[in-house]
């Protein structure tokens, strides 16, 4: 006869953890991470990144369901990538070698000027950085830099400052610059930016535009 050691017991629960604490949120829903780690993983799939300034309520329902979010994208073939001292994070695309994968996420092309301004703006970035102060930029300053790369015999002036116009609304619209309220025409450069460009991006880079500005101004800007 079986003693009172030998009951059967269930099972310790080992669920994960973000399913024990959510609730169905609504009528048929199935899924397990509660509503503001839901709206963090969504703002990271829609883009372009999530901003502990921008989405305080966000940021910490991010770092707190990390894993699981992680798990999520994995799912979907995606990493996340996340600096937890400039409190930003954005979605890529995972490196998966060799195995055929589906690809999620939208590729937008750069032209050659917003190529251009984001270097610019990740020079002053980094120089910000050093400071200990905030990256801000005005729409003047931009559109002087970019001016660099004019052609020396361009003949549409006109169009030339409309691509560069196009090329601020384009970041701006990325959120990699933020418009500072009550001050007109005066951004503050997201630290997004740090993560999209290494070191050695940025060198390369600087050395191609700076050669350019040797060459013509840049043509075909």
């Amino acid at each position: 006869m079986s003693g009172p050691d030998d009951i059967a017991m269930p099972a310790e629960d080992h669920a994960d953890p973000a399913a024990q604490e959510s609730t169905a949120l609504y009528v048929g829903d199935g899924g397990t991470l509660p509503l503001e780690a839901r709206r963090a993983l969504v703002q990271l799939l829609s883009g372009p990144s999530l901003d502990g300034r921008r989405h305080s309520r966000l940021w910490p329902a991010l770092i707190q369901h990390r894993a699981v979010i992680e798990s999520r994208l994995a799912d979907l073939f995606l990493e996340l990538v996340l600096d937890s001292d400039l409190q930003t994070a954005f979605v890529r695309q995972a490196d998966t070698g060799e195995l055929d994968t589906p690809i999620l996420l939208r590729r937008t092309p750069l032209t050659f000027l917003e190529s251009v301004l984001l270097l610019y703006l990740r020079g002053l970035l980094a120089d910000a950085e050093l400071r200990g102060e905030r990256a801000v930029v005005e729409r003047d300053e931009m559109m002087e830099h970019m001016a660099l790369y004019e052609p020396h015999l361009n003949t549409d002036h006109a169009g030339f400052e409309k691509r560069a116009r196009a090329a601020i609304e384009k970041v701006k619209k990325n959120s990699l610059l933020s418009a500072i309220r009550g001050s007109e025409g005066r951004f503050e450069v997201s630290p997004t930016l740090k993560l999209l460009f290494s070191a050695e991006q940025v060198a390369q880079l600087a050395r191609t535009y700076q050669a350019l500005l040797g060459d013509e101004g840049g043509e075909g800007a």
